[in-house]
């Protein structure tokens, strides 16, 4: 048999199809060769880690408190760093990424608001990115910010370009971006002279008052949700060895490159939150946008050096971002509802839900409104991280999942640890931001929208944490392609016994085939044949219990099939019912206990459904036994 290219096979049930595994492993190298062959994927991740939302983050955070939130940064690393191994881990060891494993171990309507959540925290990456550049290409060349946006919602569809070059020249060149952002906060750094001693003070565990907010936002910021899902992904265009060994081997070498690429991922983070607290909270200034602190930086450093590296590195900070927020959304849309589209597609209307709320906050607030966005953007990827992290905490501390690389007792302890830092922090912002709304607005219809959300989130997070567990407790089976493989194996040479046969007679041209086929199984499986038949007349839909010419007619008909069918051995009766036909059809097939259920179809669609009505579909969603169409 073949599959059609419009549906996805099971072959295709893999992650970037179009690069999974497509990088070899050559099994002979040893030392650094085989270390260089699985680095990579983690690369691409980091850039999500120094995006502009990033910058908007660490500079408030450095203006405004100084050094003191560089433990926030470290904490931050540490989470990003065990999570990200953690999805690692989910692809190598069980094939699927972080999408797919949703989808098919919980409900679909929990399956699908966690879809939702994914695609808003995409957006709200793609908002900074999109936000960050256009301000990058306004500081450098003095484009309005207004058309910086525009400009960049179309160059990052050329980018995309670049994917088919293959993956490891698409991670070469988004390494070089990397690169020039890591040594623009070099030079940054060595102008800004910070002092050694507080920078050191800066890692003692302290909160100033209204930093909350700030320090969620830099917590959002650094570890991405959306990255957990890349992650997952990406790990699995390397072509290891799949023997057990090969997996082990293969989830050690990811943790070095995971390693690596978060701590040059810190070092941006920590420059960008240094930088703003030696030159500007040093200075008692305060910095509210991107531009002020570009503006301020050539002054107060002396050179315009500084400036320029400054502006650079956002602009490749956010080129390098949007084209992996791309394989991000990609892979989320494909995981979730296993819809593929293709990638510029998929690129420009995650850049329009991106564009239109930053045109809208340019028009009417000018420039001064871009950085308050920023900020905004970090702080709805923040809440949306826990409804990534469960998820991944469980799938990797699952057995039946993880098969033997599941998490040992003590990372299982550090995942939980971590998640419920996210979901304690992620709870008190909510609390306080809906308090915030509720008290600044007499709109009852607000009002509603607000709580309701927030009820809908925490019901939803409750689900996310307790129904793995509930699952795990009932041993309920897992709904993995795989697993049902095994089942239809099991099944294949299992015989249904049909003891009851209901045929549908419509007194039209299609009942000879419905009852011949109805015969058929009879006399196979030794059944039993009951023949249903609704009297759709007006007389017989308003008052059921009239017998008129039609009703006296049909009930005849049906006694003469029944006749014809018992002259070949096979028991036969009749049923008649009235008015909708298929409530009707369903409401006789379950009360004469039919085991199978034939009917012919009615030939029509389309606008020929809402004239004539149709039957077959409301028959078979509303039945549990198979329904045979002839």
């Amino acid at each position: 048999m073949e599959f059609r290219r419009s549906r996805i096979t099971p072959s295709e049930y893999v992650s970037l199809p179009e690069v999974h595994r497509s990088v070899p492993i050559v099994q002979t190298a040893r030392g650094w060769k085989r270390v260089v062959a699985f680095l990579g994927p983690a690369y691409l991740v980091s850039v999500g880690y120094m995006d502009p939302g990033n910058w908007a983050t660490d500079l408030e955070g450095g203006a405004r408190f100084g050094y003191t939130l560089l433990w926030v940064l470290v904490l931050s690393n540490l989470i990003a760093l065990l999570v990200q191994t953690l999805a690692a881990r989910l692809g190598i060891a069980s094939g699927r990424d972080l999408a797919q494993a949703c989808r098919e171990h919980y409900p679909a309507p929990i399956a699908y608001a966690l879809w939702v959540l994914a695609e808003i925290a995409i957006a709200a990456c793609d908002l900074a990115e999109l936000l960050g550049t256009a301000i990058g290409l306004h500081l450098l060349f003095g484009i309005p910010t207004l058309a910086g946006v525009l400009v960049t919602g179309a160059d990052s569809l050329l980018l995309l370009a670049i994917q088919n070059l293959g993956v490891r020249k698409f991670e070469a060149f988004i390494l070089s971006l990397v690169f020039v952002v890591g040594v623009c906060f070099v030079i940054e750094l060595v102008l800004a002279k910070p002092a050694a001693a507080e920078i050191a003070q800066g890692f003692i565990p302290v909160l100033p008052d209204e930093a909350l907010y700030v320090a969620l936002g830099i917590i959002g910021a650094t570890v991405m949700p959306h990255n957990l899902y890349l992650h997952s992904a990406l790990v699995q265009t390397r072509a290891y060895d799949q023997s057990l060994q090969g997996k082990r081997e293969a989830c050690q070498y990811n943790l070095v490159d995971t390693a690596i690429a978060l701590n040059a991922a810190f070092f941006v983070n920590a420059a960008i939150l240094v930088l703003a607290a030696a030159v500007f909270h040093a200075r008692g200034i305060e910095v509210t946008e991107l531009e002020q602190a570009h503006a301020l930086l050539a002054p107060l450093l002396g050179t315009t050096l500084a400036s320029t590296a400054f502006a650079v590195a956002l602009i490749a900070a956010g080129q390098s971002s949007t084209l992996t927020g791309t394989l991000a959304g990609q892979i989320v849309m494909e995981g979730f509802i296993r819809f593929r589209m293709r990638p510029f597609l998929r690129r420009l209307v995650t850049r329009m839900i991106a564009i239109v709320p930053a045109v809208v906050v340019l028009v009417t607030m000018g420039d001064r409104g871009t950085y308050q966005l920023l900020i905004l953007s970090q702080v709805i990827l923040s809440m949306q991280l826990p409804f990534a992290v469960i998820p991944l905490v469980h799938f990797t501390s699952s057995r039946e999942m993880m098969g033997e690389l599941v998490s040992p007792v003590w990372v299982r302890v550090l995942g939980w640890i971590a998640a419920a830092i996210v979901v304690t922090l992620n709870v008190r912002l909510a609390a306080m931001t809906v308090a915030e709304w509720l008290a600044a607005t007499d709109s009852l219809l607000l009002t509603i929208i607000v709580v309701g959300v927030t009820l809908l989130l925490a019901v939803l997070l409750a689900a996310t944490l307790l129904l793995p567990i509930v699952r795990r407790w009932r041993q309920q089976p897992i709904r993995s392609w795989h697993e049902m493989l095994g089942r239809v194996e099991e099944q294949i040479g299992y015989a249904p016994q049909y003891r009851v046969i209901a045929a549908a007679i419509a007194h039209d041209e299609k009942d000879p085939a419905v009852v011949q086929q109805a015969v058929m199984l009879a006399q196979q499986h030794g059944g039993r044949v009951v023949l249903l038949h609704v009297v759709e007349g007006a007389v017989g839909t308003v008052y059921p219990t009239a017998y008129d010419a039609e009703a006296r007619a049909d009930e005849e008909y049906v006694t003469a099939l029944c006749t014809m069918v018992r002259q070949r051995g096979i028991d036969c009766t009749g049923l008649i019912g009235h008015g909708d036909v298929p409530r009707e059809l369903v409401r006789m097939v379950q009360s004469c206990g039919a085991d199978v259920l034939v009917m012919g179809g009615h030939r029509h669609r389309g606008w020929k459904d809402l004239l004539f009505g149709a039957t077959i579909s409301p028959v078979r969603h509303a039945l549990s036994i198979p329904v045979i169409i002839v």
